[in-house]
C-alpha cells in the first residue's frame, strides 16, 4: 500500500533513495534566509575593508596609535613607530603591505574556528543554508579532504592568536601616551583601544580550544580547582563566542578606521586629559 513517503527513485543529498520522499524542499515558512543572508553581508563586508586596508600599506600608525592591522609590524619597510611595535624580521627583501604578513594569523584564526566555520558554511556554502533547509549538495565529505581538512589546524592558530593579543595590548598601554610620546595621557582612541582590545581577549578566550586546553582530559575537578574555575570562566565566555566574535570582528575595524582617520587628518584625536 502506498503511503506516500517512500523513497524517490533519485540519488543524492535529501533526496537520496533512503530518504523520505517529501515533495517540499523543506518545511519553513519563517524567513530562514535572513540569517545566512546578512551574514553573508556582514563578512563580504569585512573582506573588502580588511583587504584595501591591507594592501593600501597607508594611514595606519598616528602617534600613539596603530592599525591593529598592522601590529606588530614585521618588515622593513613599516613606519618608524616610537616604542612602538617594530620587529624587521622580514627585512628589506619584503616590498608589499607589512599588514599582509601578520593578518595570517588572526585571520587564519577566525577562519578556522567553529564558530566562523558555521556561519560561512551556511551563508556562502549553504552547507547547510539554515536548521532544517536542505542544503544543495549531492555528497558530504565533512572537513576530511583538502582544504577543509586544513580547520584541524585551529588549536595552533589559537596560540599565534594569544601572541597577537598580547602584542595589541601592548598597543593599548602605548595609547596613553599623547603625540610626543609623553606618558599619562588618554585621547578618544585611547577608549577605543581599551575597547577592541577587551573584546579581542573575550573572543580569543572563549575559543572551544581554549576551553578544551584548560579543562580537557581531566578526570576529577576536584584535584584541580585552579583549572576547574579557569574552564568555569572560559565557558561562561563560550556560551557568547559567537556575538563576541561578531563584537570582536567590528571592533578591529573600527579601531583601524579610526586610526586611518587621524593618520589621513580627517580629525585631530580628541584629549581627554
Amino acid at each position: 500500500m502506498a503511503t506516500g513517503t517512500e523513497p524517490q527513485q533519485n540519488s543524492g543529498g535529501v533526496r537520496a533513495r533512503t530518504r523520505a520522499a517529501i515533495a517540499a524542499p523543506h518545511l519553513r515558512t519563517d524567513r530562514w534566509w535572513l540569517a545566512p543572508a546578512a551574514t553573508a553581508a556582514g563578512l563580504l563586508a569585512f573582506v573588502v575593508y580588511s583587504t584595501w586596508r591591507a594592501f593600501a600599506n597607508a594611514h595606519y600608525y598616528a602617534a600613539p596609535y596603530v592599525s591593529p592591522f598592522y601590529s606588530p609590524c614585521l618588515a622593513e619597510n613599516c613606519r618608524t613607530m616610537r616604542a612602538g611595535p617594530n620587529a624587521d624580521l622580514f627585512g628589506g627583501w619584503w616590498g608589499i603591505s607589512p599588514a599582509v604578513i601578520i593578518l595570517i594569523f588572526p585571520l587564519g584564526f577566525r577562519l578556522t574556528c567553529y564558530y566562523y566555520r558555521k556561519a560561512y558554511y551556511r551563508a556562502f556554502w549553504a552547507s547547510p543554508p539554515a536548521c532544517a533547509v536542505a542544503e544543495p549538495h549531492r555528497t558530504y565529505t565533512g572537513e576530511t579532504r583538502f582544504p577543509l581538512v586544513l580547520q584541524n589546524i585551529h588549536r595552533y592558530f589559537f596560540y599565534a592568536a594569544l601572541l597577537v593579543a598580547g602584542v595589541l595590548t601592548y598597543d593599548t598601554v602605548l595609547a596613553f601616551r599623547d603625540e610626543h610620546y609623553r606618558w599619562g595621557h588618554m585621547g578618544l582612541g585611547t577608549l577605543v583601544f581599551l575597547a577592541n582590545i577587551a573584546l579581542i581577549w573575550a573572543y580569543t578566550l572563549s575559543c572551544h580550544s581554549c576551553r578544551h586546553i584548560v579543562g580537557g582530559k581531566l578526570k576529577h575537578f576536584s584535584r584541580h580547582p585552579v583549572r576547574y574555575r579557569a574552564w568555569q570562566f572560559v565557558g561562561r565566555l563560550n556560551a557568547r563566542h559567537m556575538q563576541l566574535a561578531w563584537a570582536s570582528l567590528l571592533s578591529v575595524a573600527l579601531a583601524d578606521f579610526y586610526v586611518y582617520l587621524v593618520a589621513s587628518g580627517v580629525f585631530d584625536d580628541p584629549r581627554f586629559f
